[in-house]
């Protein structure tokens, strides 16, 4: 099958897993071409079914913003024409499904129906699709999708609460490679950081204030009281200023490093014990996922998609969100139990073991066929 995929760029989740699905799509013999106004972040490798077309918006003095979203759809035009692909999947509803659907009608008048997939991640539908300025493009661009997925039954639920959804959404789980995500030897590693057998607590996210990462820190000053640890602070964004000047207040900067943006964050989570995720609202809660898979329990909060990931009281623990109180108490309560903490370990690799690629590729394959099926049958019918 041709698939096209169009995804943001970055290091945010919908990214990553819309790159990760492609890659595992190529390796399945598929042929993958990724449209974007920047190579993604995680298409790092030369693969002989991946191809990657740039978006470049034009720079006119008339334009205060250049016009991506026109930009975009004329190359999802010229790529679905000209590679003849079968299928486009995008990832983000805004702009993407709005964009694809013009896309769309486009390709009708030149006599190709291009069926249209729209993965839900999360923020697209609770934070910005619930803008006013959005909502009625974002309901009727999901609607006007020939396939719906969302990440998590949470999200699903969300989806039909905030709009007036009258197709189906397919709730297929964001999934983990362990070809890369995996618990391997960093012992060297980790006497670098805690050269005195100190406990090792890790955070990954892009510093938004939807993600807490005060209350990280808040959380670390507790468990430092109580327990030798260091923490490690991975990712970069727009709270990182006030988390930095937070650590200097309680004077634990010398306990607390900022990692920055790191390629490798697997080799980090390997030398972790636990990861903290104290999240207002994730839809997946695909950080925590990563970590788990490197046998790393997780403390979050029990917000969206977290407990279908988190199992409290098997694999972390799960607390409300702001009760920063609650979770210092649930990590000391492992930490301090060498046992215990090994049995979370273990129930946290089985629990990531669910969503390995290998498990959920095949369930987006079938869909794919699905809606390609489907889509065939509407076209022979009318």
């Amino acid at each position: 099958m041709k698939i096209g995929i169009v995804c943001y760029p970055t290091y945010g989740g919908s990214g990553v897993l819309a790159t990760e699905l492609g890659k595992g799509l190529a390796n399945n013999g598929h042929q993958v071409h990724f449209i974007t106004y920047r190579q993604p972040a995680r298409l790092t490798t030369f693969h002989e079914n991946i191809f990657y077309h740039e978006v470049s918006g034009s720079d006119y003095p008339l334009f205060e913003y250049p016009p991506y979203d026109t930009a975009l759809a004329s190359k999802l035009v010229d790529v679905v024409l000209y590679e003849n692909l079968d299928l486009l999947h995008v990832h983000y509803a805004i702009p993407h499904a709005t964009v694809a659907y013009l896309a769309k009608k486009i390709l009708l008048t030149k006599g190709k129906y291009i069926p249209v997939i729209t993965t839900l991640h999360g923020t697209d539908i609770t934070l910005v699709g619930r803008n006013v300025s959005f909502t009625p493009v974002v309901e009727f661009s999901i609607n006007k999708s020939d396939g719906v997925t969302a990440v998590s039954h949470s999200l699903k639920q969300q989806t039909l609460e905030s709009f007036d959804i009258k197709t189906d959404i397919e709730v297929i789980h964001n999934f983990i490679d362990f070809d890369r995500f995996r618990k391997t030897n960093k012992d060297h590693f980790k006497k670098l950081i805690a050269p005195d057998g100190e406990r090792i607590l890790v955070h990954v996210s892009n510093f938004r204030k939807v993600k807490r990462v005060e209350d990280v820190v808040k959380m670390f000053e507790k468990v430092y009281r109580k327990i030798p640890s260091k923490l490690l602070l991975i990712g970069d964004g727009p709270e990182r200023e006030t988390t930095e000047r937070l650590c200097r207040e309680i004077g634990l900067c010398h306990e607390i490093r900022f990692l920055g943006k790191q390629d490798a964050v697997e080799e980090l989570l390997a030398i972790g014990d636990l990861f903290i995720m104290p999240s207002a609202s994730e839809s997946f809660g695909l950080a925590a996922l990563e970590a788990m898979a490197c046998e790393v329990p997780v403390i979050s909060t029990n917000v969206g998609g977290l407990p279908e990931v988190n199992i409290h009281g098997q694999t972390g623990y799960t607390s409300n969100v702001g009760d920063v109180d609650d979770m210092a108490k649930n990590a000391i309560d492992l930490l301090q139990n060498e046992d215990k903490l090994a049995v979370f370990r273990k129930n946290a690799l089985a629990q990531a073991q669910q969503f390995d690629l290998q498990q959920i590729l095949p369930k987006y394959e079938a869909y794919y066929k699905h809606i390609v099926e489907r889509t065939v049958h509407r076209a022979e019918v009318t």
